[in-house]
This record gives C-alpha cells, structure tokens and sequence, in this order.
C-alpha cells in the first residue's frame, strides 16, 4: 500500500461516516445515549458520575450515581475529548473522536491485508469493505464502541503479525491493547486471555524458546494490560468494594431479559437461575445461538461475504493471525451464547464481534481470489482480466449493501426528519410537557432509556423496572422520582393494563399522551 492510497481509504471512511452523522442528530439509542452523557459529565467536570440509572444491578444509594456499573469508560472518554476541545455539550463535538476512528479503519484494514497476503489489490478491496461496511456503518459516527472496538483489534493483528517487534515487545503491546479493548467493554478482558494464545502459539513453534523469552513476554503482557486497566480496578474497588463493575456479574444469572431492569435485584442470584430449570436454561442458550449465529450470516458476513471469508480463512489457516482470530471468535460466540445469553443476542455479540471484524474485511478479497483461480483452472477464466472485474463488483455489492442499510435505518422515508433520534425527539416533547405541568429541572422522571431522556430533558431519570405499578411505586419512593413514562415499545408486560387503562390507579396520577408515551404524576 502506497501512502496516497492509504490516505485515500481514510478519506473515504471519514465521507462515508461524515454523510451518515449528517442523519444522526442524536446519538439514537441507550447505548450509545449512555456514552454521550458520560462523556459531557466528564467535560464540565463533574467525574464518572451520572444523574441517571438505567438498572438496578448494583443496587444502587440513588442519585448521583457513580458510573460505569456495567459498561466500560473508554467510549465516553472519546466523547469527552471532544467534547472538551470544540464544545461541553456539543452532539457534534462529542462524536469527532469517533469520526476519525471512522477513518482510520480503512487503511489499517488494508494494511492489515498487505501484511497476510503482499498483495496490493487486495489490500485495496479490504480497505474499501472497510468504507462501505453494510450494518456497522451506521454505529461507527455515534458514541459507541463499535469503532473503536474495531480499531484496537486491527491494531492487535497489526502488532501480532509484526516482525520488526521482538517477542517481548509484541507482548507487552499485546497486553496494552487488551488493557485497552477491556476498558472498551467488559469483555474485553478476554483479550488478555487471547494474548497470551498468540505468545503461546508462538512459543509452540519455537518449543527452544519457551522456558525464556517467551515466559518473559507473558509477563510483560500481563504488565502492559495492568499499565491500562489498573488504574480503573483501583477505582472499582475504591468506589463499590470489587475489582470489576459490579453490575455484570448479577447479568451471569438472568433468567429473562426483562431481569436486567429488575427492581430490587436481589432476587437475581445463582439459586433463583437454577431452580428456573435445566431445560429453561439450555433452551435460552440455544436461542441466543440461533440469535447470534444470524448476527453472524447478516452483519459479520453481510450474507454475500460469509462464503469467501470462510474460503479465505481456509486458504490462510496456517497464519497464525488468522488462527488467533478463528479462536478470538469461536471464544466470543460461546460467552456471548452460555455464559451472557440476553446481552449477547441482544447487541452483545454484535459489539464483541467487531474487534474480530477487520480480519474478516481481509480474508473476503482472499476468498474471492481463490473462487478467481479456481475458475481460472475449471472453467479458462483469464485470472488477470477477472481480478479487477470481479473486486469492483465486490465493492459495488458492498457500497448498496450499505446504502440500502443506511436508507431504512437512518435516513428513514418520513418527511417528519431522520428515521434516526425519533426517541430524543418524542423525550424532548415529554420534557416540555412536564414543565408545563409544573415540573422542576430537578424532578426525577422513571422512563425507559433514562440517559437518553437526560440528554434530550436535562431531567434526572432512572429505568422502569421490570414489574407492576406497586414495583414502580417501591421503585420511586426509594429512589425520589415523580414522574412516570411509559413507551408502548418498551412495555414490562407487568404495566400493560396500566398503559391501557391509565385513568383509576390510586398511587399514579395520569397526566396526558404525549405521541405513545403515557405520563403520570407518581403521589408521594
């Protein structure tokens, strides 16, 4: 790769991320909400608090809370970078970071596929799958960890396959990666566990090494993920008493997914998760395989490219890059079927997955390559003449892909605005409502994304918990809220007599529809 090409793939990836940002006014759903509000506190300065619950896992004081009880800081700390350069509560400050990620990933892509094949062309074709990457383009310009996700695991098969490193110093950048992957979301600590695969894998080819050097860069792994992640884990366990956020590890024994917003979640334990029955239990993880196996055909393979990334990655299977990435997956895949079941079917597996996604952009134009010789030797296909042909269409097929995509899920065919920000839009129109009905900035409304209702209101706001009115009304009273919204779309089926008969219950006063959404007055 030439550095002009390489400058053009960044270019392209900041256009393509850049038109779809221009349909995002809003970062668009809880997740990304979640980072957005965590990077503007951090910007004025107010720590890794958050005026705002979305569970109830950690069983939380109340409010101010701090954050980052279940997901990691690292995307909200992009957020706040740019927050803080070009503006405190800026939408489009907040997402630069996440803008140039964007554009970095194309050309680490291609270099990516240099370095397995020394082909320039098909290094070419990987980084333009990279541009137009049908579903995942959508996530890459809002403030979430898709991109960066990608961008630290390209860098992590970048660093493996490096040969101007010594084994101790592509061990200690390992470990700094994974330190850095986990801070991007929990389970990112699987990726220590992935480095220290490579060193060994690498030891197994130089058994003559292993008592040496080898242990060494084991060592300085673990030292490079600590550099990271031990400042963090000290904060964990001056803030709530463990190590790890104590928030996932209640999530190991759902039994729905509607148990996640659960209130109190002390009833969410190993003895309540078993006695749920053994075939309750396999037949949840059967489901989140079928879940995130279809994750797998539609968004990782984009369903034309599965087929030549399965060839290609038989073509490079003795590379070890591509066998720590086939295990990097298969690994992800089982945590995210047996052990986080609802998080995994849920997103979960599609945010995991992407640290393994520039791997797959590399090996598709492999594949493809290896369907071009085979035609060459079964049918007298011109292999010369077929190259160019054939990875122009791979990339037309990939930039509809991806406009299709964009067009239903972002652009929307409404003349009411971008399909995308509907849910910050309708929360707007719920906060001036209730200041017309006499609420104060303060007043703590229960809702169904709570930090995204704080980014669109201002008001503080905690989740609807999974149960009836009197769970809601515990729920309030514990935690001060006044107010309560209810989404058709997001319903506990516990409050769905009170979202169709909302007039005649003693303890919530109904206020009016606004949209959906039914609104009510909680009576102390």
């Amino acid at each position: 790769m030439t550095w002009r090409q390489s400058l053009l793939l960044a270019m392209l990836g900041i256009v393509a991320a850049g038109v779809v940002a221009a349909f995002q006014p809003s970062p668009g759903y809880m997740d990304a909400d979640y980072y957005a509000a965590g990077g503007f506190q951090l910007a004025a300065g107010r720590g890794f608090t958050e005026p705002y619950l979305w569970n109830y896992l950690d069983e939380p004081a109340g409010l101010p809370h701090p954050s980052n009880a279940y997901w990691m800081p690292l995307a909200a700390l992009l957020g706040a970078a740019g927050a803080v350069l070009f503006g405190p509560s800026s939408w489009t400050a907040a997402r630069i970071g996440f803008l140039l990620v964007a554009g970095s990933l194309p050309p680490l892509c291609a270099a990516l596929a240099y370095a397995l094949t020394s082909r320039r062309d098909l290094a070419l074709t990987s980084g333009l799958l990279a541009v137009f990457c049908g579903f995942y383009l959508q996530y890459l310009p809002v403030t979430d960890t898709f991109g960066p996700y990608m961008l630290l695991g390209c860098l992590f098969f970048l660093t493996l396959g490096s040969q101007r490193l010594s084994e101790s110093w592509r061990g200690f950048l390992l470990g700094l990666l994974a330190g850095l992957l986990h801070l991007t979301r929990a389970d990112g600590l699987l990726w220590l566990f992935i480095a220290c695969l490579a060193l060994v894998l690498s030891a197994y080819r130089s058994p003559g090494r292993f008592r040496s050097r080898p242990i060494v860069a084991l060592g300085l792994s673990l030292a490079g993920y600590l550099i990271v992640m031990g400042p963090w884990l000290l904060r964990n366990w001056s803030v709530f008493g463990t190590l790890l956020a104590p928030g996932g590890s209640r999530s190991l024994w759902l039994t729905s997914y509607n148990q996640l917003f659960a209130y109190p979640a002390s009833g969410i334990t190993f003895a309540a998760w078993w006695q749920s029955g053994l075939r309750a239990i396999l037949q949840v993880r059967l489901w989140a395989l079928g879940m995130n196996l279809a994750n797998t055909l539609a968004v990782q393979g984009e369903v034309y490219l599965l087929p030549l990334i399965g060839i290609g990655l038989w073509a490079l299977r003795k590379d070890r890059r591509v066998q720590v990435a086939g295990a990097a997956w298969i690994l992800t895949l089982g945590v995210m079927t047996v052990v986080f079941p609802f998080a995994g079917a849920r997103g979960g597996f599609l945010h995991s997955g992407a640290a393994v996604q520039p791997v797959w952009w590399a090996l598709a134009p492999v594949g493809l390559d290896r369907v071009i010789l085979w035609g060459e030797e079964r049918r007298g296909w011109k292999a010369p003449q077929a190259r160019p042909v054939f990875q122009t269409a791979l990339v037309i097929a990939a930039l509809l892909l991806t406009a299709f995509v964009i067009r239903a899920r972002v652009i929307g065919g409404s003349n009411q605005g971008p399909a995308w920000g509907q849910e910050n839009t309708a929360y707007r129109q719920i906060g001036q409502f209730l200041s017309k009905q006499g609420a104060l900035q303060g007043s703590i409304v229960m809702v169904a994304n709570p930090p995204g209702f704080y980014l669109s209101s201002g008001h503080p706001a905690i989740a609807v918990p999974d149960g009836d009115a009197r769970v809601v009304q515990s729920a309030a009273k514990r935690y001060g809220a006044e107010y309560l919204v209810l989404e058709k779309d997001s319903l506990p089926s516990g409050l769905v007599p009170l979202y169709n008969q909302p007039a005649g219950n003693g303890g919530l006063s109904y206020l009016g529809t606004i949209g959906e959404a039914r609104v009510f007055f909680i009576q102390p």
